[in-house]
C-alpha cells in the first residue's frame, strides 16, 4: 500500500471521493432525493438584481446563497427573496432551514427573519467566524 500526498489533486480524484461518500450516504439515509431550488429577481432590463440558491432534503431547506446587488440593498428585496425561497421549500414539505453566514455577511439580517445561531465556528478562516443558523419554517 502507498499513501500519496497530492498538493494539487486532479478534479477527477476529488469527484471520485465525493461520489463514493454520496453513494454510501444514499444507501443509508432515510431520504432518497435532494432537489435544487433557486429564486431570481430581475429588473426591467432583464438583469438579475437578487437571488438565492438552495436545495431541499427531507424536512430541510439547505440555503446556500442569498445575494442582492449592492445598489438594491436596503430596499426590502432580500426579505422578499428569503420569504419566497422559504415559501417554495414549505410547498415541498420542508419544516426547517439551515444556513451559514460569515461574520462580515448577513447574520443580523437572518436573525431579523427568525433564524437562530446554533453554532459558531470561531477563528474561521483565521480571525473571523462562521455562524450556522436554523429556523423553523
Amino acid at each position: 500500500m502507498n499513501i500519496e500526498i497530492l498538493e494539487n489533486p486532479d478534479q477527477a480524484l476529488i469527484d471520485f471521493l465525493d461520489d463514493k461518500i454520496a453513494e454510501f450516504n444514499w444507501a443509508n439515509w432515510e431520504v432518497s432525493e435532494r432537489l435544487p431550488l433557486a429564486i431570481q429577481m430581475k429588473n426591467d432590463a432583464g438583469d438579475i438584481i437578487a437571488g438565492s440558491s438552495a436545495r431541499t432534503f427531507g424536512d430541510w431547506l439547505l440555503l446556500n446563497t442569498l445575494w442582492v446587488s449592492e445598489d438594491m440593498r436596503g430596499s426590502n428585496i432580500g426579505c422578499q427573496v428569503l420569504q419566497s425561497i422559504e415559501a417554495a421549500a414549505k410547498k415541498r414539505g420542508c419544516k426547517k432551514c439551515l444556513l451559514d453566514t460569515l461574520n462580515f455577511q448577513a447574520m443580523p439580517f437572518y436573525k431579523k427573519h427568525g433564524y437562530e445561531v446554533q453554532w459558531v465556528q470561531e477563528g474561521y478562516p483565521k480571525t473571523g467566524c462562521k455562524y450556522f443558523m436554523v429556523k423553523q419554517l
